[in-house]
């Protein structure tokens, strides 16, 4: 069975720093393209981040450059996303997925996780 877990979400303030985790089970994603969403509550689930099956490029929202950091290590068949300058916006489920190609929208992904809180207070 595939799996797709996420973890380290929580309630931080404003500024503060989160470090997601996402490990993949029942198959390996070493060739695969990994990539955080997220969805707010009453909004549209949106792309976050996401990084090559090699880890050679990575792509951001507008929204969250220079602030967000996404990672990957194969060998653990698990993808990272390190959340700095958190802003109350940033509140919402965040989501990891795979894909065999690269992609920016909900749709193009085959494998998701169950999501992890984020709640960041002003």
């Amino acid at each position: 069975q595939v799996q797709l877990v996420e973890s380290g979400g929580g309630l931080v303030q404003a500024g503060d720093s989160l470090r997601l985790s996402c490990v993949a089970s029942g198959r390996t994603f070493r060739t695969y393209a990994r990539g955080w969403f997220r969805q707010a509550p009453g909004k549209k689930r949106e792309f976050v981040a996401a990084i090559t099956w090699n880890g050679d490029n990575t792509y951001y929202a507008d929204s969250v450059k220079g602030r967000f950091t996404i990672s990957r290590d194969n060998a653990k068949n698990t993808v990272y996303l390190q959340m700095n300058s958190l802003k109350p916006e940033d509140t919402a489920v965040y989501f990891c997925a795979a894909h065999s190609r690269l992609g920016y929208y909900p749709d193009e992904y085959d494998y998701w996780g169950q999501g992890t809180q984020v709640t960041v207070s002003s």
